[in-house]
């Protein structure tokens, strides 16, 4: 029996729905910064919800927005932004599913 997808992959998808911003070149080669979400995560890689096109092997940034709960420092301020390289994508309705892949593992 071959091995299911998820027992292939090295790292186990979280289906999280996290709110982050995205930043880079749209597929018509606009900078701009949106509001998107995940729709599952992983140490290496996100599949996004985004409101506009992406480029195929661009490059973009994704910012995990953090309110400050202290200014103790004892509690880290957010998390560094990720940078990453679109995959694939797909329209959606009105958004664009996009699987993204990390520069840098995550974790």
């Amino acid at each position: 029996m071959p091995p299911l997808e998820d027992e292939r992959r090295r790292f186990l998808r979280i289906h999280l729905q996290i709110p982050l911003f995205i930043r880079g070149k749209d597929a018509h080669g606009e900078q701009f910064m949106e509001l998107a979400k995940t729709l599952d995560i992983s140490a290496l890689g996100a599949f996004l919800a985004s409101p506009r096109p992406l480029a195929i092997n661009g490059f973009v940034t994704l910012t995990i927005p953090a309110p400050s709960i202290t200014s103790s420092g004892l509690v880290p301020a957010g998390m560094a932004p990720i940078q990453a390289k679109v995959k694939r994508q797909q329209e959606a309705g009105d958004v664009y599913l996009v699987g993204v892949e990390f520069l840098k593992p995550i974790g």
